[in-house]
């Protein structure tokens, strides 16, 4: 009942086809526009150095990390990490993405609220992840049994519903890292075409998509267990 229940690929299956479609829209536009060159004729770790340069953001360091589109801000280590591809390339991808990254620098910087609540989430995000789904398999096991089952059930879609709460929070972080990243890319001639800067946005938009899908995965994830549970609790009344 819990592990093939025809409920949750009706929930599921429309996220999974979203998510896969944003995938395939992120990756067509990083190898479009990674085939660019930035008329800059700058690199991404070139172009993260002159971002930090120019907004005065000394204490950030500037490292290599593998894998592809694995590029991230390390606000614990006050550390940009970019890929091999991003890194080293001169393209509209690659600074596109590079200064994305300085934009969470930026919103670390000036103590950004909407970052702060996210990080400050993230423990109850990786427990709930990890321990919602099972307080919710116990709780269903003994709903016959003893009233406590259903209150362990709900205990576990309260904590599975950080999930969501976490993905709804970063979108205003990442949306305000991009809107930052196309300023500065115009402001310091990193990008100096329109033909570029719609490369930019194209690249930017398509990653936004990513977390918009998220969210949605997150709340019909959530939304199944609610229905489940509620169901449950119906049954035994």
């Amino acid at each position: 009942m819990f592990f093939f229940n025809p409920l949750y690929l009706i929930f599921m299956i429309p996220a999974f086809i979203l998510m896969g479609i944003t995938s395939w829209y992120v990756r067509q536009s990083y190898k479009k526009w990674s085939q660019v060159r930035a008329s800059s004729g700058l690199n991404g770790n070139q172009a993260a150095q002159r971002l930090i340069s120019n907004n005065n953001l000394y204490g950030v360091q500037v490292q290599g990390t593998s894998g592809e589109l694995s590029d991230h801000y390390d606000p614990r280590d006050k550390t940009l990490y970019l890929s091999n591809g991003v890194a080293n390339s001169s393209s509209v991808a690659s600074v596109a993405i590079a200064a994305h990254e300085l934009g969470h620098a930026m919103q670390d910087a000036e103590e950004y609220l909407p970052l702060r609540f996210r990080s400050s989430i993230v423990p109850l995000v990786s427990i709930g992840s990890n321990f919602g789904w099972i307080l919710i398999m116990v709780g269903l096991v003994f709903l016959r049994s003893t009233s406590l089952g259903l209150n362990i059930a709900w205990l576990g879609v309260l904590f599975f519903a950080g999930g969501a709460v976490f993905a709804l929070a970063t979108l205003p972080v990442e949306f305000d890292a991009s809107a930052r990243a196309k300023q500065l890319l115009r402001q310091t001639g990193i990008i100096q075409t329109d033909e570029e800067m719609r490369g930019v946005n194209q690249v930017l938009n398509a990653a936004a998509l990513t977390y918009v899908a998220g969210l949605v995965t997150a709340v019909l994830q959530l939304l199944y267990y609610v229905l489940l549970v509620g169901g449950g609790g119906r049954r035994r009344g």
